[in-house]
């Protein structure tokens, strides 16, 4: 078996139509039709091709520290433009040898990282690793 990839990544809101607001005009993302679940929601496309669905769910608040991470080309300006956009972006982290990363919640407190992998960073696979040090 080999997974393509993610698909899309689900986000319960405690408020659907101002998280969607938030992720078509400030983050880029582009509204898609949804079926009719029989709950308010939405689904939407980024530039990739991957999807981030939100779902409607009253009272939700959001747990500490699950995230989901944005790949973007340039972490400075990202923060910036998101900055202008009135969010609150956290300051970069690098991680050595993989790439730097920053981190803002949506409306609903859902945290998100934004990363800016490393010019030469090859994801290694484990097994790979531990068969080359023998």
């Amino acid at each position: 078996m080999q997974l393509r990839g993610v698909h899309h990544v689900s986000l319960n809101v405690s408020d659907h139509g101002v998280a969607e607001r938030f992720y078509v005009d400030v983050l880029g993302l582009k509204k898609i039709v949804r079926p009719d679940f029989g709950i308010d929601g939405s689904w939407l496309l980024c530039a990739d091709g991957a999807q981030v669905h939100l779902i409607q769910t009253d009272g939700w608040t959001a747990p500490k520290g699950q995230h989901f991470a944005f790949g973007v080309a340039d972490l400075d300006a990202t923060r910036a433009a998101l900055a202008e956009a009135g969010v609150k972006v956290s300051e970069p982290n690098v991680v050595d040898g993989v790439g730097r990363q920053s981190f803002f919640k949506d409306p609903c407190g859902n945290l998100i990282e934004i990363n800016e992998p490393a010019a030469d960073y090859v994801p290694t696979p484990v097994d790979e690793m531990d068969a080359a040090l023998g």
